[in-house]
Protein backbone atom coordinates (compact mmCIF):
# COMPACT_ATOMS: atom_id res chain seq x y z
CA UNK A 1 0.00 0.00 0.00
CA UNK A 2 1.42 3.39 -0.92
CA UNK A 3 2.43 5.67 1.92
CA UNK A 4 0.84 8.93 1.07
CA UNK A 5 2.25 12.39 0.89
CA UNK A 6 5.80 11.18 1.76
CA UNK A 7 5.23 12.92 5.08
CA UNK A 8 4.21 11.58 8.44
CA UNK A 9 0.74 12.73 9.35
CA UNK A 10 0.49 13.30 13.10
CA UNK A 11 -3.15 13.52 14.10
CA UNK A 12 -5.26 14.26 17.16
CA UNK A 13 -8.55 12.35 17.35
CA UNK A 14 -11.68 14.14 18.59
CA UNK A 15 -14.88 12.49 19.79
CA UNK A 16 -18.11 13.74 21.36
CA UNK A 17 -19.90 11.67 24.03
CA UNK A 18 -23.60 12.49 23.74
CA UNK A 19 -25.27 9.43 25.24
CA UNK A 20 -24.42 7.50 28.38
CA UNK A 21 -24.58 4.14 26.59
CA UNK A 22 -22.24 5.24 23.80
CA UNK A 23 -18.59 4.25 24.31
CA UNK A 24 -16.65 7.01 22.55
CA UNK A 25 -13.31 5.73 23.91
CA UNK A 26 -13.77 2.45 22.03
CA UNK A 27 -14.89 4.33 18.92
CA UNK A 28 -11.72 6.47 19.09
CA UNK A 29 -9.60 3.32 19.46
CA UNK A 30 -11.16 2.10 16.22
CA UNK A 31 -10.57 5.52 14.65
CA UNK A 32 -6.91 5.23 15.67
CA UNK A 33 -6.75 1.86 13.89
CA UNK A 34 -8.32 3.43 10.80
CA UNK A 35 -5.80 6.29 10.93
CA UNK A 36 -2.96 3.76 11.24
CA UNK A 37 -4.31 1.80 8.26
CA UNK A 38 -4.25 5.07 6.30
CA UNK A 39 -0.63 5.69 7.39
CA UNK A 40 -1.17 8.36 10.06
CA UNK A 41 0.18 8.38 13.63
CA UNK A 42 -2.18 9.29 16.47
CA UNK A 43 -0.46 11.64 18.91
CA UNK A 44 -3.46 12.55 21.09
CA UNK A 45 -7.15 11.94 21.80
CA UNK A 46 -9.76 14.39 23.05
CA UNK A 47 -13.31 13.52 24.19
CA UNK A 48 -15.96 16.09 25.07
CA UNK A 49 -19.16 15.26 26.99
CA UNK A 50 -22.05 17.23 25.51
CA UNK A 51 -25.81 16.83 25.24
CA UNK A 52 -25.43 17.17 21.47
CA UNK A 53 -22.70 17.77 18.92
CA UNK A 54 -22.11 21.52 18.45
CA UNK A 55 -23.92 22.41 15.19
CA UNK A 56 -21.33 24.99 14.16
CA UNK A 57 -17.98 23.59 15.32
CA UNK A 58 -18.61 19.94 16.41
CA UNK A 59 -17.03 20.68 19.84
CA UNK A 60 -17.53 23.66 22.17
CA UNK A 61 -15.42 26.83 22.38
CA UNK A 62 -13.42 25.78 25.46
CA UNK A 63 -12.58 22.42 23.93
CA UNK A 64 -11.48 24.11 20.69
CA UNK A 65 -8.91 26.12 22.67
CA UNK A 66 -7.69 22.94 24.37
CA UNK A 67 -7.31 21.17 21.00
CA UNK A 68 -5.55 24.20 19.46
CA UNK A 69 -2.98 24.13 22.28
CA UNK A 70 -2.55 20.36 21.85
CA UNK A 71 -1.98 20.69 18.10
CA UNK A 72 0.83 23.13 18.81
CA UNK A 73 2.33 21.21 21.77
CA UNK A 74 2.29 17.80 20.04
CA UNK A 75 3.37 19.14 16.65
CA UNK A 76 0.24 17.63 15.08
CA UNK A 77 -0.43 18.11 11.36
CA UNK A 78 -4.20 17.77 11.68
CA UNK A 79 -7.23 16.49 13.56
CA UNK A 80 -9.75 13.73 12.76
CA UNK A 81 -13.29 13.94 14.13
CA UNK A 82 -15.09 10.70 14.94
CA UNK A 83 -18.29 11.68 13.10
CA UNK A 84 -19.12 13.03 9.66
CA UNK A 85 -18.80 16.81 9.75
CA UNK A 86 -21.18 19.16 7.99
CA UNK A 87 -19.59 21.65 5.55
CA UNK A 88 -20.10 24.43 8.13
CA UNK A 89 -18.48 22.42 10.94
CA UNK A 90 -15.54 21.58 8.68
CA UNK A 91 -14.95 25.21 7.66
CA UNK A 92 -15.44 26.67 11.15
CA UNK A 93 -13.29 24.09 12.91
CA UNK A 94 -10.52 24.54 10.39
CA UNK A 95 -10.59 28.29 10.80
CA UNK A 96 -10.53 28.00 14.61
CA UNK A 97 -7.76 25.37 14.78
CA UNK A 98 -5.70 26.61 11.84
CA UNK A 99 -4.77 23.06 10.77
CA UNK A 100 -6.01 20.30 8.50
CA UNK A 101 -9.42 18.98 9.61
CA UNK A 102 -10.71 15.54 8.59
CA UNK A 103 -13.61 13.37 9.66
CA UNK A 104 -14.28 9.64 9.94
CA UNK A 105 -15.97 9.52 6.53
CA UNK A 106 -13.02 11.12 4.72
CA UNK A 107 -10.67 8.67 6.44
CA UNK A 108 -12.70 5.59 5.45
CA UNK A 109 -13.06 6.87 1.89
CA UNK A 110 -9.30 7.36 1.72
CA UNK A 111 -8.63 3.78 2.86
CA UNK A 112 -11.16 2.49 0.35
CA UNK A 113 -9.43 4.47 -2.42
CA UNK A 114 -6.12 2.79 -1.57
CA UNK A 115 -7.64 -0.70 -1.38
CA UNK A 116 -9.90 -0.76 -4.46
CA UNK A 117 -8.41 -2.93 -7.21
CA UNK A 118 -11.29 -3.85 -9.54
CA UNK A 119 -12.86 -1.34 -11.92
CA UNK A 120 -16.14 -1.66 -10.00
CA UNK A 121 -14.42 -0.92 -6.69
CA UNK A 122 -12.62 2.09 -8.12
CA UNK A 123 -15.80 3.51 -9.67
CA UNK A 124 -17.70 3.03 -6.41
CA UNK A 125 -15.01 4.74 -4.32
CA UNK A 126 -14.67 7.67 -6.69
CA UNK A 127 -18.46 8.14 -6.73
CA UNK A 128 -18.58 8.20 -2.93
CA UNK A 129 -15.62 10.59 -2.72
CA UNK A 130 -17.05 13.02 -5.26
CA UNK A 131 -20.46 13.10 -3.58
CA UNK A 132 -18.76 13.74 -0.24
CA UNK A 133 -16.61 16.53 -1.70
CA UNK A 134 -19.37 18.16 -3.70
CA UNK A 135 -20.90 19.79 -0.63
CA UNK A 136 -17.51 20.62 0.88
CA UNK A 137 -15.61 22.12 -2.05
CA UNK A 138 -14.46 25.35 -0.40
CA UNK A 139 -13.48 23.98 2.99
CA UNK A 140 -11.69 20.94 1.63
CA UNK A 141 -9.80 23.01 -0.91
CA UNK A 142 -8.27 25.09 1.88
CA UNK A 143 -7.64 22.07 4.06
CA UNK A 144 -5.82 20.03 1.44
CA UNK A 145 -3.68 22.96 0.32
CA UNK A 146 -2.15 23.18 3.81
CA UNK A 147 -0.14 20.00 3.44
CA UNK A 148 -0.33 19.19 -0.26
CA UNK A 149 -1.04 15.53 0.40
CA UNK A 150 -2.09 12.96 2.97
CA UNK A 151 -5.45 11.55 3.98
CA UNK A 152 -8.22 12.56 1.63
CA UNK A 153 -6.03 13.21 -1.40
CA UNK A 154 -5.86 9.66 -2.63
CA UNK A 155 -7.87 8.10 -5.44
CA UNK A 156 -9.47 10.81 -7.53
CA UNK A 157 -8.08 13.20 -4.86
CA UNK A 158 -6.06 16.27 -5.72
CA UNK A 159 -6.89 16.61 -9.39
CA UNK A 160 -10.59 16.74 -8.48
CA UNK A 161 -10.29 19.39 -5.78
CA UNK A 162 -9.66 22.20 -8.28
CA UNK A 163 -12.55 21.42 -10.58
CA UNK A 164 -15.82 23.18 -10.14
CA UNK A 165 -19.21 21.85 -9.15
CA UNK A 166 -20.40 21.45 -12.75
CA UNK A 167 -17.43 19.25 -13.69
CA UNK A 168 -17.91 17.13 -10.57
CA UNK A 169 -21.58 16.63 -11.42
CA UNK A 170 -20.59 15.65 -14.98
CA UNK A 171 -18.07 13.16 -13.61
CA UNK A 172 -20.68 11.71 -11.19
CA UNK A 173 -23.12 11.25 -14.09
CA UNK A 174 -20.41 9.50 -16.15
CA UNK A 175 -19.44 7.21 -13.23
CA UNK A 176 -23.09 6.33 -12.66
CA UNK A 177 -23.35 5.26 -16.31
CA UNK A 178 -20.18 3.16 -15.98
CA UNK A 179 -21.42 1.62 -12.73
CA UNK A 180 -24.73 0.74 -14.39
CA UNK A 181 -22.81 -1.32 -16.96
CA UNK A 182 -20.77 -3.05 -14.27
CA UNK A 183 -23.91 -3.78 -12.23
CA UNK A 184 -25.54 -5.22 -15.36
CA UNK A 185 -22.55 -7.54 -15.75
CA UNK A 186 -22.85 -8.57 -12.08
CA UNK A 187 -26.57 -9.30 -12.54
CA UNK A 188 -25.84 -11.47 -15.60
CA UNK A 189 -23.27 -13.43 -13.56
CA UNK A 190 -25.80 -13.75 -10.74
CA UNK A 191 -28.52 -15.01 -13.14
CA UNK A 192 -26.05 -17.55 -14.55
CA UNK A 193 -25.31 -18.82 -11.04
CA UNK A 194 -29.04 -19.17 -10.39
CA UNK A 195 -29.49 -21.19 -13.59
CA UNK A 196 -26.63 -23.47 -12.58
CA UNK A 197 -28.42 -23.91 -9.24
CA UNK A 198 -25.19 -23.71 -7.23
CA UNK A 199 -26.10 -22.34 -3.77
CA UNK A 200 -24.38 -19.04 -2.87
CA UNK A 201 -23.06 -18.38 0.64
CA UNK A 202 -22.16 -14.76 1.49
CA UNK A 203 -19.50 -14.27 4.16
CA UNK A 204 -20.27 -11.12 6.15
CA UNK A 205 -18.87 -9.60 9.31
CA UNK A 206 -17.26 -6.64 10.97
CA UNK A 207 -14.03 -5.47 9.36
CA UNK A 208 -10.97 -7.51 10.41
CA UNK A 209 -13.10 -10.35 11.83
CA UNK A 210 -11.24 -12.90 9.67
CA UNK A 211 -13.52 -13.32 6.63
CA UNK A 212 -10.68 -13.50 4.08
CA UNK A 213 -8.70 -15.92 6.27
CA UNK A 214 -11.76 -18.18 6.43
CA UNK A 215 -12.24 -18.05 2.65
CA UNK A 216 -8.54 -18.77 2.05
CA UNK A 217 -8.40 -21.72 4.43
CA UNK A 218 -11.63 -23.25 3.13
CA UNK A 219 -10.92 -22.81 -0.59
CA UNK A 220 -7.22 -21.86 -1.11
CA UNK A 221 -8.44 -18.55 -2.53
CA UNK A 222 -5.27 -16.49 -1.84
CA UNK A 223 -7.15 -13.33 -0.82
CA UNK A 224 -5.06 -10.65 0.94
CA UNK A 225 -4.95 -11.27 4.69
CA UNK A 226 -3.75 -8.41 6.88
CA UNK A 227 -4.37 -7.43 10.48
CA UNK A 228 -5.74 -4.11 9.25
CA UNK A 229 -9.19 -2.65 8.83
CA UNK A 230 -10.62 -3.06 5.30
CA UNK A 231 -7.74 -5.28 4.09
CA UNK A 232 -10.22 -6.70 1.56
CA UNK A 233 -12.43 -4.39 -0.43
CA UNK A 234 -13.33 -6.17 -3.65
CA UNK A 235 -15.58 -9.22 -3.27
CA UNK A 236 -14.05 -12.61 -4.09
CA UNK A 237 -16.10 -15.67 -5.04
CA UNK A 238 -14.72 -19.21 -4.82
CA UNK A 239 -16.15 -22.72 -5.16
CA UNK A 240 -16.21 -25.01 -2.13
CA UNK A 241 -16.84 -28.72 -2.56
CA UNK A 242 -18.65 -30.52 0.24
CA UNK A 243 -19.26 -34.24 0.72
CA UNK A 244 -21.49 -35.98 -1.81
CA UNK A 245 -20.11 -33.75 -4.61
CA UNK A 246 -22.17 -30.87 -3.28
CA UNK A 247 -20.81 -27.49 -4.37
CA UNK A 248 -21.40 -24.03 -2.94
CA UNK A 249 -20.09 -20.62 -3.97
CA UNK A 250 -18.51 -18.64 -1.12
CA UNK A 251 -18.46 -14.85 -1.57
CA UNK A 252 -16.30 -12.65 0.65
CA UNK A 253 -17.86 -9.19 1.11
CA UNK A 254 -16.48 -5.84 2.27
CA UNK A 255 -16.30 -5.55 6.07
CA UNK A 256 -18.83 -3.49 8.02
CA UNK A 257 -17.87 -0.83 10.57
CA UNK A 258 -19.64 1.50 12.99
CA UNK A 259 -20.69 4.83 11.44
CA UNK A 260 -20.18 3.41 7.93
CA UNK A 261 -20.64 6.50 5.72
CA UNK A 262 -23.98 6.55 3.88
CA UNK A 263 -22.14 7.67 0.71
CA UNK A 264 -20.28 4.37 0.82
CA UNK A 265 -23.32 2.21 1.51
CA UNK A 266 -25.02 3.78 -1.52
CA UNK A 267 -21.94 3.56 -3.76
CA UNK A 268 -21.16 -0.02 -2.76
CA UNK A 269 -24.77 -1.19 -2.87
CA UNK A 270 -24.19 -3.55 -5.80
CA UNK A 271 -21.26 -5.19 -3.97
CA UNK A 272 -22.95 -5.31 -0.56
CA UNK A 273 -26.09 -6.73 -2.15
CA UNK A 274 -24.23 -10.00 -2.75
CA UNK A 275 -25.51 -10.82 0.73
CA UNK A 276 -29.08 -9.95 -0.30
CA UNK A 277 -29.04 -12.39 -3.22
CA UNK A 278 -27.15 -15.16 -1.45
CA UNK A 279 -28.94 -18.33 -0.34
CA UNK A 280 -27.17 -18.50 3.02
CA UNK A 281 -25.12 -16.19 5.24
CA UNK A 282 -21.94 -16.95 7.17
CA UNK A 283 -21.46 -14.27 9.83
CA UNK A 284 -17.84 -14.13 11.04
CA UNK A 285 -17.35 -12.58 14.48
CA UNK A 286 -14.03 -11.76 16.14
CA UNK A 287 -14.49 -13.65 19.43
CA UNK A 288 -11.33 -12.07 20.86
CA UNK A 289 -12.72 -8.53 20.55
CA UNK A 290 -14.35 -7.22 23.77
CA UNK A 291 -16.73 -5.19 21.54
CA UNK A 292 -18.00 -8.27 19.66
CA UNK A 293 -21.65 -7.84 20.74
CA UNK A 294 -21.69 -4.24 19.50
CA UNK A 295 -19.97 -5.32 16.28
CA UNK A 296 -22.57 -8.05 15.72
CA UNK A 297 -25.32 -5.49 16.24
CA UNK A 298 -23.75 -3.17 13.62
CA UNK A 299 -23.47 -6.04 11.10
CA UNK A 300 -27.14 -6.98 11.52
CA UNK A 301 -28.19 -3.33 11.38
CA UNK A 302 -26.33 -2.94 8.05
CA UNK A 303 -27.84 -6.17 6.69
CA UNK A 304 -31.33 -4.95 7.66
CA UNK A 305 -30.61 -1.63 5.91
CA UNK A 306 -29.67 -3.56 2.76
CA UNK A 307 -32.90 -5.56 2.90
CA UNK A 308 -31.26 -8.91 3.73
CA UNK A 309 -34.13 -10.97 5.16
CA UNK A 310 -35.18 -14.58 5.74
CA UNK A 311 -31.73 -16.09 5.23
CA UNK A 312 -30.36 -19.00 7.21
CA UNK A 313 -27.35 -17.75 9.16
CA UNK A 314 -24.30 -19.65 10.38
CA UNK A 315 -22.38 -17.54 12.89
CA UNK A 316 -18.70 -18.37 13.35
CA UNK A 317 -17.01 -17.05 16.47
CA UNK A 318 -13.49 -16.78 15.06
CA UNK A 319 -10.09 -16.26 16.77
CA UNK A 320 -11.03 -18.39 19.79
CA UNK A 321 -7.32 -19.27 20.10
CA UNK A 322 -6.51 -15.68 21.19
CA UNK A 323 -9.66 -15.02 23.22
CA UNK A 324 -8.98 -13.82 26.78
CA UNK A 325 -12.46 -13.79 28.39
CA UNK A 326 -14.84 -16.67 29.09
CA UNK A 327 -18.18 -14.89 28.62
CA UNK A 328 -20.76 -16.98 26.71
CA UNK A 329 -20.62 -16.62 22.91
CA UNK A 330 -24.18 -16.24 21.68
CA UNK A 331 -26.01 -15.05 18.58
CA UNK A 332 -29.77 -15.26 18.89
CA UNK A 333 -30.34 -14.40 15.21
CA UNK A 334 -28.25 -17.32 13.96
CA UNK A 335 -29.62 -20.74 13.00
CA UNK A 336 -26.27 -22.39 13.75
CA UNK A 337 -23.28 -21.26 15.85
CA UNK A 338 -19.71 -22.60 15.84
CA UNK A 339 -16.44 -21.60 17.50
CA UNK A 340 -13.41 -21.68 15.20
CA UNK A 341 -9.92 -20.38 14.54
CA UNK A 342 -9.52 -19.89 10.79
CA UNK A 343 -5.79 -19.16 11.15
CA UNK A 344 -5.20 -22.43 13.01
CA UNK A 345 -7.65 -24.41 10.80
CA UNK A 346 -9.56 -25.30 13.98
CA UNK A 347 -13.23 -26.14 13.49
CA UNK A 348 -13.25 -25.77 9.68
CA UNK A 349 -14.41 -29.36 9.09
CA UNK A 350 -17.36 -28.58 11.36
CA UNK A 351 -18.10 -25.51 9.19
CA UNK A 352 -18.35 -27.76 6.11
CA UNK A 353 -20.54 -30.23 8.01
CA UNK A 354 -22.94 -27.49 9.12
CA UNK A 355 -23.08 -26.01 5.60
CA UNK A 356 -23.99 -29.48 4.31
CA UNK A 357 -26.67 -29.75 7.00
CA UNK A 358 -28.07 -26.32 6.05
CA UNK A 359 -28.29 -27.37 2.40
CA UNK A 360 -30.05 -30.59 3.40
CA UNK A 361 -32.60 -28.69 5.50
CA UNK A 362 -33.91 -27.12 2.27
CA UNK A 363 -34.10 -30.42 0.40
CA UNK A 364 -36.25 -33.57 0.49
CA UNK A 365 -34.70 -36.89 1.44
CA UNK A 366 -35.59 -39.69 -1.01
CA UNK A 367 -34.93 -43.40 -1.43
CA UNK A 368 -35.75 -44.54 -4.98
CA UNK A 369 -34.99 -47.15 -7.56
CA UNK A 370 -34.48 -45.41 -10.90
CA UNK A 371 -35.19 -47.73 -13.88
CA UNK A 372 -32.19 -48.06 -16.20
CA UNK A 373 -34.30 -46.54 -18.99
CA UNK A 374 -34.50 -43.31 -16.94
CA UNK A 375 -30.86 -43.24 -15.84
CA UNK A 376 -30.54 -39.64 -17.13
CA UNK A 377 -32.47 -38.51 -14.05
CA UNK A 378 -29.44 -39.48 -11.98
CA UNK A 379 -27.42 -36.64 -13.53
CA UNK A 380 -30.15 -34.20 -12.49
CA UNK A 381 -29.89 -35.48 -8.90
CA UNK A 382 -26.10 -35.09 -8.99
CA UNK A 383 -26.23 -31.57 -10.40
CA UNK A 384 -28.97 -30.10 -8.23
CA UNK A 385 -29.02 -32.28 -5.14
CA UNK A 386 -26.80 -34.47 -3.01
CA UNK A 387 -26.40 -38.11 -3.96
CA UNK A 388 -25.73 -39.99 -0.71
CA UNK A 389 -25.44 -43.48 -2.24
CA UNK A 390 -26.13 -45.41 -5.44
CA UNK A 391 -26.31 -49.15 -5.97
CA UNK A 392 -26.95 -51.08 -9.15
CA UNK A 393 -29.71 -53.68 -8.66
CA UNK A 394 -31.66 -55.80 -11.19
CA UNK A 395 -34.59 -53.31 -11.27
CA UNK A 396 -32.38 -50.26 -11.83
CA UNK A 397 -30.25 -47.89 -9.77
CA UNK A 398 -31.10 -47.72 -6.07
CA UNK A 399 -30.34 -44.25 -4.73
CA UNK A 400 -30.50 -42.33 -1.49
CA UNK A 401 -30.36 -38.56 -2.02
CA UNK A 402 -31.37 -35.07 -0.92
CA UNK A 403 -33.07 -33.19 -3.76
CA UNK A 404 -34.71 -29.77 -4.16
CA UNK A 405 -38.47 -29.57 -4.75
CA UNK A 406 -38.16 -28.99 -8.53
CA UNK A 407 -36.18 -32.24 -8.92
CA UNK A 408 -38.46 -34.15 -6.54
CA UNK A 409 -41.39 -33.42 -8.88
CA UNK A 410 -39.55 -35.09 -11.77
CA UNK A 411 -38.78 -38.35 -9.96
Amino acid sequence: MEEFGRLEERVILIGVQTAADENVEVSLDELEELASTAGAVTVGKVIQNREAVHPGTYIGKGKIEEVRALVYALNATGVICDDELSPAQLNNLERELDCKVMDRTLLILDIFAARATTSEGKIQVELAQLKYRLSRLTGLGRSMSRLGGGIGTRGPGEKKLEIDRRLINDRIAQLNRELKEVVKHREIARAKRERNAVPVVAIVGYTNAGKSTLLNHLTDAEVLEEDKLFATLDPTTRMLELEGHQQVLLTDTVGFIRKLPHHLIEAFKSTLEEAKYADYIIHVVDASNPQRDKQMYIVYETLDHLGVKNKKILTLFNKIDIRTDDDPLQDFRADHVLQISATENAGLDAVKDVLQEMLREDKIYIERVIPYAQAGVLQLVRNKGELVSEEYVPEGISIRAYVPMEVYGKL
